[in-house]
């Protein structure tokens, strides 16, 4: 299975973007993969906090060293590695994946 080298960027400004998610990053000195904001479905505004996947697991390390704390757009980042995701069961009572509007 392939290793995965992903970071969760939390805390993030509701203003923040993935182009200055990417420029911090460049400015560090690690080229993102892939950066992902996390946005509510509904409004599609950010939910203040997304994923970067980076190169390697040395350019993990590397972020969370350089970036753990530092401030992007007033707010005082979270960075750490990501978990995988666990699988969701349902729960809701209405069968799971539809609509809870009657």
């Amino acid at each position: 299975m392939e290793q995965l080298n992903k970071l969760y960027i939390g805390n993030l400004s509701y203003n923040t973007t993935e182009d200055g998610i990417r420029s911090l990053f460049q400015q560090n000195g690690i080229e993102p993969k892939s950066v992902a904001l996390i946005k509510d479905r509904d409004t599609g505004n950010s939910k203040g906090f997304g994923f970067v996947e980076v190169e390697s697991k040395e350019a993990v390390q590397k972020a969370i060293e350089a970036m753990n704390g530092k401030d992007l757009d007033g707010r005082s980042l979270k960075v750490n590695e990501a978990k995988p995701q666990e699988k969701r069961t349902g729960g809701s009572g209405f069968g799971g994946g539809g609509s809870s509007r009657y």
